[in-house]
């Protein structure tokens, strides 16, 4: 119980300070951001699995890794957010109001990643989505309060439909597990016990199909980009970095225990869907005319690799994946509040015009960070990919459709290649087009950019390999 109030903590401080009307107020929000790590390092060295509150809340290595990536993201964004007003015209009230919806954020995401009960988890998320749509209305514009509200209609479509999934799965269990159909633990030690397994896996459609609209997967692809550009940038970070991870979490969870009811249907379904997302997203992308949208609908991309790895078999791919998209993804949004100055959101040039040390690193930094998303080695997603779809073709050499999955693996690699294809466009309108507009960086978005730099070599270090390994 202890634990579980230290991990609350700096959020509550978060929440008070930004009652504050102190100038001082700015740096002790970033500071009580910091705080968070704290705890975060306690339980992720604590032996696991362990209850944090009785078997509701319930720390393993999992919801570790995905807790402390999070974590990291949180006090990155928080070093960017010092300089926001150099960037864009917020007032000190709306930054304080920024923090307060953050720390309700942040609670929502420590409810909805620890949780052990559908019910917790719901609530969870709930929470991160109605505390994200005034942090969208932060930025005081018709343009944001319209978007905000239909990110407010697309969420509660989402959370009604993971919501109804649960419901339908807790029935499902109910008959042999009564009040602990609700624990993912006691579902998964009893899926294949399950009296009504077809009424499982239609409830675990529901809730993915829930979960994968707030990742902005088909048929609503549009609505995640449309608010991350109608947003201040920093809320791209949260959503790219955190809440996706989040969600993706809860689908983790999810399939884990689908994959005791019904494998092969498992398989079928999330294959068909990522493909027909990726088929989506990757001429949007190749479409894309501003940093914010090819940002937003590339993190669809990963988001759908990361669920079609898992459920391949490669728990370990999807997981180093996972990790490297919350950090080189909230590093590009946060790089777009320097790019896009004084408005302007075209890709000619934009690689162009930094001055002195801040911004010839800057450049750098965002130049690596772009080649990074792309999975150019030695980026994380590099390794990541290759694990990923080596297990997925392992996988098809398994089934009775070796030659439909490999096609469907061929054509998700081609909308891959297209992808990849415009980011490398991008990138050269961005360094060798254009006209140099003096751009200004400061010293907390260098530190930002280099914690994710910290961050991402972690990832790859042999213990780091040997964690992600260990967890499945």
């Amino acid at each position: 119980m202890l634990t579980l109030f230290f991990l609350i903590l700096p959020a509550l401080v978060m929440f008070i300070v930004s009652f504050s009307r102190k100038k001082s107020a700015k740096y002790l929000l970033s500071f009580s951001t910091f705080l968070i790590l704290i705890p975060v390092v306690k339980i992720f060295n604590l032996p696991k699995p362990f209850n944090l509150l009785d078997n509701y809340l319930i720390v393993d290595k999992l919801n570790s890794y995905i807790f402390f990536c999070v974590s990291i993201v949180a006090i990155a964004v928080s070093f960017a957010l010092l300089t926001l007003e150099k960037h864009v015209k917020v007032k000190e009230r709306e930054y304080h109001r920024f923090y307060r919806f953050f720390a309700t954020f942040w609670i929502g995401l420590i409810l909805s990643i620890l949780a052990n009960n559908m019910g917790i988890f719901w609530i969870g998320l709930e929470l991160a989505t109605l505390s994200t749509v005034y942090m969208i209305k932060t930025n005081k514009s018709p343009i944001a309060d319209a978007e905000a509200w239909n990110y407010m209609l697309v969420g509660a479509i989402a959370i009604s439909l993971l919501l109804f999934g649960i419901i339908l799965m807790y029935a499902s269990a109910k008959p042999i597990l009564g009040e602990e159909a609700m624990n993912f633990s006691s579902l998964l030690a009893n899926a294949s016990k399950i009296p009504s397994p077809f009424l499982f896996e239609m409830g675990f459609v529901i809730s993915s199909l829930g979960m994968f609209i707030k990742m902005g997967f088909f048929p609503m692809n549009l609505w995640l980009a449309n608010i991350e550009r109608a947003s201040f940038y920093p809320v791209g970070a949260l959503f790219s970095g955190i809440l996706e991870t989040a969600v993706m979490a809860g689908f983790f969870r999810f399939s884990e225990i689908a994959m005791k009811v019904n494998y092969p249907h498992l398989v079928g379904f999330t294959l068909f869907y990522v493909f027909i997302t990726m088929f989506i997203v990757a001429f949007l992308i190749y479409r894309a005319k501003d940093f914010i949208r090819l940002f937003a609908l590339s993190g669809i991309e990963h988001m759908a690799l990361i669920a079609i790895f898992w459920v391949s078999g490669g728990a370990f791919a999807a997981l180093l994946h996972l990790g490297a998209h919350a950090f080189i993804k909230p590093a590009l949004f946060l790089s777009t509040g320097v790019l896009e100055s004084s408005g302007k959101y075209h890709f000619s040039g934009a690689l162009k015009g930094y001055s002195g040390v801040k911004g010839k690193i800057f450049w750098f930094l965002v130049g690596l960070f772009l080649l990074a998303i792309i999975s150019l080695p030695p980026s994380p997603m590099f390794f990541s990919e290759i694990y990923g779809f080596a297990a997925m073709i392992e996988l098809a050499k398994q089934s009775d459709y070796l030659l439909l999955m490999l096609f469907i693996i061929i054509l998700i690699l081609i909308l891959t290649l297209v992808i990849f294809y415009r980011f490398i466009h991008v990138y050269q309108m961005m360094k060798y087009e254009g006209e140099a507009i003096e751009k200004k960086v400061y010293l907390s978005e260098i530190i930002a950019l280099l914690i994710f730099v910290v961050a991402l070599v972690c990832l790859m270090l042999p213990p780091s390999i040997e964690y992600l390994k260990s967890i499945t």
